[in-house]
């Protein structure tokens, strides 16, 4: 334990967040998106971040990657993709918290990336380490996604889902619905969705 740890206060207040993933929620999703110059970010994204942040949530991206275990980009690449969109972000003063993703797949690949993770949507592994490292109230907190994937990893820890039409998100919509599965909203785009989570965070307060 570092000196800076020791020094953390023990009572600090949990904090909340929206979870983001990153393809057809935040950017176009383009099918294994390998190059910066693919990146489309979806119209009133930069908008409805503002917003979250400036009503108190971290913003914390979670994303399946399997394109790295399918040897069609590395980690590295991966990483500047992030950075370059993470660059865009601040130049509208929006700070992402976290840039989390699971470079997995359970059945594709080779060496490390070919595995049964705990990180890879629908498990919750990626809202759980933010959890930690964020200080995060899972049952304050709210995730943005387009699969039904993404929905279940919410309601695996309780966190507040909702599934917006832009992405797969028309085609998850249904099995989203047959699944039965606990959903907060399904909503047409990003925005609806910003406005869903500031109304219901108002009246929570």
């Amino acid at each position: 334990m570092t000196i800076e740890e020791k020094n953390l206060p023990t009572n600090k207040k949990k904090e909340k967040a929206v979870f983001l993933d990153r393809d057809g929620v935040l950017i176009e999703d383009v099918n294994y998106l390998s190059r910066v110059e693919q990146i489309s970010i979806l119209d009133g994204v930069e908008d409805g971040l503002l917003r979250l942040q400036d009503s108190g949530f971290h913003l914390v991206v979670t994303t399946n990657q399997a394109g790295i275990a399918r040897a069609l980009f590395t980690e590295s690449t991966l990483n500047e993709i992030h950075s370059y969109l993470d660059n865009l972000f601040k130049l509208r003063g929006i700070h992402v918290s976290m840039w989390n993703y699971c470079p997995h797949h359970p059945s594709i690949g080779t060496d490390i990336y070919k595995v049964s993770c705990h990180c890879r949507k629908p498990e919750p592994g990626m809202l759980l380490k933010a959890s930690s490292e964020l200080n995060l109230d899972l049952e304050k907190s709210y995730l943005i996604g387009d699969k039904i994937s993404d929905i279940e990893a919410a309601n695996r820890v309780m966190v507040k889902s909702i599934l917006v039409r832009t992405g797969y998100g028309l085609e998850h919509e249904k099995l989203v619905k047959a699944s039965k599965m606990k959903i907060f909203g399904i909503v047409k785009d990003f925005l609806e969705a910003t406005n869903l989570i500031l109304v219901n965070d108002s009246f929570s307060k």
